[in-house]
């Protein structure tokens, strides 16, 4: 059995290295969750501001345009946004294979966070006319291409610094803590357009939610600076000598990791897809199809989605727990087949104009994206090894995410204009998650096993010693 050092990082850390077993020791899992959590919090946060002001902004940016218009340009940033994030991911992923996991995380939420500040401080395009809204883009922009590096990059994280039997409820905190950030960016417009009336917006609270991503992110950064060195990311430096040979960095090729995890690649880009359509479809875009097909109001609109969305982040661990449990195999088919059964029903639902009605047909949207994303942070990951995890997970996760993803309320509301059928909506997730679910047929099953390549990692010394004496310990030698 082989043992080898980790460095003195994780020594410092409370990791432990039994033969070629991690001990991952509570108070350092603490600081990884708490970590990743925040930057999560934080780049959503953004995106249910926005998402939230969407029918609020167009006058701003764009006055002497029709409603219908505003709106298309407005979800047309968000998708810009997203179509920056496979360079930022792959830049970003590279960078974390690198130099490390724990300082591309520190340096993707300054940049998310900084461009999240800057758009409350634009100047309206009264001021500074047609150059307004050509900034907003620029920043949308730079926000998609540093968020390209930010979830990816904290998932590698966390998944490589969790208890392989755990590592369903652990990963799944990202996912709430992005719902959450969603919501608390939700809440903070709807409490505004509550408290002080939409006219109120949109002289000039709309800056609210986008200045205050100043402290919120101080507080994030200071969390994440307590983080150290994922384990399996240590034992990969010491494996190649880092050090040792005078270099302080690993040798990454992102060319040939993308080639030799080409089958990996094709899974994320398909699971993403079928989630994130359903996901994005129903945070970012369905306040504002309440409020242009169903015709509520915008407060209205978002009063109806923001408890779901409270709920939905609450439920993503225990979710993941439940991954844990029967295989991620499982639950995925679950999801996938409650969208491809009651996608029609829930919309029909949501158009009843029944105020119950609304509730329970977006509840029923809301419950599989739950189970969708509650499951796939730990399922991404785990496809591939942690020499070009990150550049690997950067690139295919946001590729799709850039073409499914962040253009999913684009693609949705010009179907429902194209065809004049509400239903579109439906039809398209619907087709998303066959798609999905045929994917899930050909996934292999990674709960409770170890990383691809990496050593196991576990809770008690204990565990080390049975997994180290029965042979069973991945050999990790050179």
């Amino acid at each position: 059995m082989t043992t080898h050092s980790t460095g003195p990082e994780t020594q410092q850390s409370e990791l432990l290295e039994t033969g070629t077993v991690n001990v991952i020791r509570k108070p350092e899992l603490g600081r990884a969750v708490r970590g990743t959590f925040v930057g999560n919090v934080m780049e959503w946060y953004d995106v249910g501001a926005f998402g939230y002001l969407i029918v609020t902004l167009g006058p701003i940016f764009l006055p002497d345009a029709d409603p219908s218009t505003q709106v298309i340009f407005l979800l047309g940033t968000f998708a810009a946004t997203y179509l920056f994030r496979p360079l930022g991911g792959m830049f970003f992923g590279w960078l974390g294979d690198r130099i490390g996991r724990k300082r591309v995380l520190f340096l993707t939420l300054t940049l998310v966070a900084a461009a999240t500040f800057l758009i409350g401080l634009l100047p309206d395009y009264g001021m500074i006319g047609v150059s307004a809204p050509v900034l907003l883009v620029l920043l949308k922009v730079l926000q998609g291409f540093s968020a390209g590096g930010e979830f990816t990059g904290a998932l590698t994280y966390i998944t490589e610094s969790s208890p392989d039997r755990k590592r369903g409820f652990y990963a799944a905190f990202l996912d709430g803590g992005s719902y959450l950030g969603f919501a608390l960016g939700a809440v903070l417009v709807t409490a505004l357009q509550v408290g002080f009336g939409q006219q109120a917006l949109e002289d000039g609270l709309w800056r609210v939610p986008f200045l205050l991503a100043g402290p919120l992110a101080v507080v994030a950064i200071y969390i994440r600076l307590k983080v150290t060195e994922s384990p399996q990311f240590t034992a990969e430096l010491a494996l190649a000598g880092v050090g040792e040979t005078g270099r302080e960095h690993l040798r990454v090729r992102p060319l040939r990791s993308l080639a030799e995890n080409w089958r990996g690649i094709v899974m994320v880009i398909v699971l993403v897809a079928a989630a994130n359509s359903a996901g994005y479809a129903f945070t970012s875009y369905m306040p504002t199809y309440l409020a242009t097909v169903e015709q509520y109001d915008a407060v209205q609109s978002n009063l109806l989605t923001v408890p779901l969305l409270l709920l939905m982040a609450c439920s993503m661990p225990f979710v993941g727990m439940l991954s844990d449990r029967i295989g991620r195999k499982p639950v995925l088919f679950i999801a996938s087949g409650w969208v491809i059964v009651l996608g029609i029903p829930a919309f029909l639902l949501i158009g009843s104009g029944s105020t119950l009605g609304v509730l329970l047909g977006l509840a029923l949207v809301g419950a599989p994206v739950a189970l969708y994303m509650g499951t796939l942070a730990s399922t991404y990951p785990a496809l591939f090894p942690t020499r070009s995890r990150s550049t690997s997970l950067g690139f295919a996760y946001n590729i799709s995410i850039a073409v499914f993803g962040g253009t999913a309320p684009l693609v949705i509301d010009s179907l429902i204009r194209w065809s004049g059928d509400d239903l579109a909506a439906a039809y398209y997730l619907i087709g998303m998650s066959v798609v999905g679910m045929l994917a899930v047929v050909f996934l292999a099953e990674s709960a409770r096993k170890p990383l691809l390549g990496s050593a196991p990692n576990v809770e008690t010394d204990l565990e080390a010693q049975e997994i180290n004496e029965s042979g069973l310990a991945a050999d990790r030698s050179p």
